[in-house]
């Protein structure tokens, strides 16, 4: 699957990470978390390929994604980023589709029409289809953006390959209401067999929609593993240098952390 070794990677003279590993696996939601300039949206820009590290690798299916050809590797992955500026009047389902060029030849326009009904359909935009892009309010582009990147890794007939989705603060400009619903849509993508990485600030939504936590302090990982086994006081306090408390969540038996 996607696999990154020893990531070092250095911005001005400053190292921004330094000797990381991470593993992304089929079916699974891994959260990203740590304070701000602790690395996370660099070490998702070097998973997609966006960047290249200084020193380590990564790689998919033993690959290296240098080596992967542009189209070959947009169907296995797609990448939601923190912001997007798209300021042409298109419609949002031609925006959607614009997630399905990887497979011009390869697809009809009928199916690829049919995907990007069925993403929109699923991040609750299905009434956006027509409206114009940039009258959208932030949130509804946000969810516009994540159709887009589902239509780009949609499951096609007889590739049995995992798609894989790296989110980057996926919950920026979303109400409560949408946060959920996106992370959930996320963790319903995973029992499907999508790996999905998301980049979050709030270890509180992490804890309930990821099977892993990755903490990330000063470029390293600081921890990785369950929840229960990151999502400690001790470990948060060293990474955020805040006093907290954990309890249980009262319905969902997993950490609720709470600044003291």
């Amino acid at each position: 699957m996607l696999n990154a070794a020893d990531l070092h990677f250095t911005r001005q003279g400053n190292a921004i990470l330094r000797g990381v590993d991470l593993t992304l696996e089929p079916a699974e939601v891994t959260a990203l978390i740590g304070p701000n300039g602790a690395g996370k949206s660099t070490l998702l820009h070097l998973l997609s390929g966006a960047l290249t590290p200084d020193g380590g690798r990564v790689t998919l299916d033993g690959r290296p994604l240098a080596d992967w050809p542009r189209a070959d590797l947009a169907r296995r992955r797609a990448v939601l980023p923190q912001s997007l500026e798209l300021t042409f009047p298109f419609r949002v389902l031609e925006v959607v589709l614009m997630g399905r060029s990887a497979y011009n030849g390869r697809s009809s326009l009928a199916h690829d029409l049919d995907v990007a009904a069925a993403a929109l359909e699923e991040v609750d935009a299905a009434h956006l289809a027509e409206r114009i892009y940039p009258t959208l309010s932030g949130g509804e582009r946000q969810r516009v953006q994540l159709a887009r990147v589902m239509a780009q890794i949609w499951p096609e007939a007889g590739d049995h390959r995992p798609g894989i989705l790296l989110l980057d603060e996926p919950t920026n400009n979303l109400d409560l209401t949408h946060q959920h619903r996106l992370l959930a849509f996320a963790r319903r993508l995973a029992e499907g067999g999508v790996a999905v990485l998301a980049v979050l600030h709030d270890p509180n939504l992490a804890a309930l929609y990821a099977d892993r936590l990755v903490l990330l302090a000063e470029g390293r990982v600081q921890s990785t593993g369950t929840v229960d086994s990151v999502l400690t006081a001790p470990q948060i306090e060293r990474a955020f240098k805040l006093k907290v408390a954990i309890q249980r969540h009262p319905t969902r038996d997993c950490p609720h952390l709470i600044p003291l």
